[in-house]
């Protein structure tokens, strides 16, 4: 301590000192003395709280959103006629900015907007993102010093700008000139949302064909052709059928006595009918599923027909010469110095399964509709109608129709005969009489 502030203690000290002894002499109790604080030290509120303490409290968690008003609710009411598509939007995005001129609440209205975008079909669109973008005001969020670009300037706007270019990337949206020409203009070049869109721009150009089965980005709204579409993307086979068994009808149709038929379609390549004609019929084959499968936002449930693995005395193991093996030799000397360290085996997990014969995607998950896929693949394959077919199926998700037969309340159980009730009436007295 050096001899200045010695001094400065020492001071304040004998000033207090000279208040409570003040105190003394007129008689005045302890507790009514107003703490005084040496008048050459600086003292804080916090210093003389107990519940403070030298460790830092954890950060509080990002607070969410404010919900949007009631006002804002009001611009996506839905038109007279119900339909709401991207003029309806659109208008209701332009309303908010003629009617708020000095932009009041924008923050809450893009992320009201936001969740809005799907139920107006018009999550995919980049005009109607650029159309967002431009609800926030010019120049006002923009950093005017080096601290401003260091430190997080205008938290909640930026944040709300990175939501906006966040569900973008979800949506395989590419940002484009005009977008980065708005973050420019509302944040500026040292930005978050700026690095953000500098990010998407590098990955999206990289990422957008690294996919060797792409999927159509517009999938088809009719169940046979997202069928069709599912069953060529899980069989390798160019060479592979795709035979449409058995059409859905609709169901205001009024000469069908049935009119939950569903679709049948069913995908089998040459290879996989010369397999099955060379099945043995001693050996039954087994019909499993459903399995799932997603196509973008949409799921396909499929069945398979398959055989158990034959045991491995049973099996024929096709010899390939070595000038047609096009994989690794099949023997391969190499005269390298090994040392008892040195470990030839590899851990490769190898699962060996059986024979899959033929798949399928059907409406409904049941053993009815499943054994009018099995009729139809009789007409290509005669010899299954020599081999016995078992079902194994699974319990179908909420997301499946159930079958009639599900759907039906179980019977109650027959009464027991009069006999057994007095016997049983019998046994319960003798346990009482015994307790």
């Amino acid at each position: 301590m050096s001899w200045a502030q010695a001094i400065l203690l020492a001071r304040g000290l004998s000033r207090g000192w000279g208040g409570i002894c003040s105190t003394a002499l007129t008689g005045a109790p302890f507790s009514q003395v107003p703490p005084q604080a040496p008048r050459g030290l600086r003292c804080s509120a916090a210093a003389h709280n107990p519940d403070s303490s030298l460790v830092p409290r954890p950060p509080e968690p990002p607070r969410r959103p404010v919900k949007a008003l009631a006002v804002h609710e009001e611009l996506f009411r839905p038109a007279l006629d119900g339909t709401r598509d991207k003029a309806n939007f659109v208008r209701a995005v332009q309303n908010f900015a003629e009617y708020n001129v000095h932009k009041r609440g924008h923050v809450d209205f893009i992320y009201l907007a936001l969740r809005k975008m799907r139920e107006y079909g018009v999550e995919r669109d980049l005009s109607v993102y650029n159309l967002l973008l431009d609800v926030f005001p010019k120049e006002v969020f923009r950093p005017r010093n080096i601290f401003h670009s260091i430190f997080l300037h205008y938290p909640r706007q930026q944040e709300c700008g990175i939501a906006v270019l966040e569900q973008m990337e979800n949506h395989g949206v590419m940002p484009n000139n005009e977008t980065e020409f708005l973050l420019v203009q509302i944040f500026g070049r040292k930005s978050y949302p700026m690095l953000k869109l500098v990010r998407m721009k590098l990955w999206f150009t990289r990422f957008k064909n690294i996919n060797p089965f792409p999927v159509p980005r517009d999938l088809p709204q009719d169940p046979v052709d997202l069928a069709s579409l599912a069953l060529r993307h899980m069989e390798p086979d160019l060479s592979a059928r795709v035979t449409t068994y058995q059409m859905p009808l609709p169901k205001d149709s009024p000469d069908t006595m049935d009119p939950t038929e569903t679709h049948i379609v069913g995908i089998q390549s040459p290879e996989q009918q010369s397999a099955l004609a060379r099945h043995d019929p001693a050996r039954p084959i087994f019909v499993e599923g459903p399995f799932s499968l997603w196509l973008r936002d949409k799921c396909v449930y499929y069945h398979i027909l398959r055989a158990d693995l034959l045991p491995p005395e049973e099996r024929e193991v096709e010899e390939i010469p070595e000038e047609w093996n096009l994989y690794y030799p099949m023997q391969l000397d190499l005269a390298y110095g090994r040392s008892s360290w040195d470990d030839y085996k590899f851990d490769i997990d190898e699962v060996e399964e059986g024979p899959v014969f033929a798949i399928c995607v059907a409406g409904a998950h049941d053993q009815a509709t499943l054994a009018k896929w099995i009729q139809g693949l009789q007409e290509t394959n005669p010899a299954l109608a020599r081999i016995p077919v078992v079902f194994r199926l699974s319990g179908s998700s909420g997301e499946l129709l159930a079958s009639s037969s599900e759907l039906e309340e179980p019977p109650p159980p027959p009464p027991p005969p009069e006999g057994q009730e007095e016997e049983e009436d019998s046994q319960q007295r003798q346990q009482q009489g015994q307790s």
